[in-house]
C-alpha cells in the first residue's frame, strides 16, 4: 500500500508489470459490472413509487390556523 505519491507510482508500475498495462481497466470494469441480487425497493420499483408517493403527500406542518 503506498503511502506517498512516489509510493503510488512504484506500485501502479508494478502492477503493470504483474498483470498487463490494462490492469487498472479490468480491475475497474469488473466494478462496474456487479450485479447482486435485488433486496428492497429495488426488488419492486412499482411498489417503491407507490409507497414513496404516499410519502410525499403527508405533510410534517400540520393543518393550517388562522390567526387573528
Amino acid at each position: 500500500m503506498a503511502g506517498n505519491s512516489i509510493g503510488g507510482k512504484k506500485a501502479a508500475a508494478a502492477n503493470k508489470e504483474r498483470h498487463g498495462d490494462d490492469f487498472y481497466s479490468k480491475i475497474g470494469t469488473k466494478g462496474g459490472s456487479v450485479k447482486g441480487v435485488k433486496k428492497g425497493f429495488a426488488a419492486n420499483p412499482d411498489l417503491a413509487r407507490k409507497v414513496g408517493a404516499r410519502g410525499g403527500t403527508i405533510s410534517r406542518r400540520g393543518k393550517a390556523t388562522q390567526e387573528g
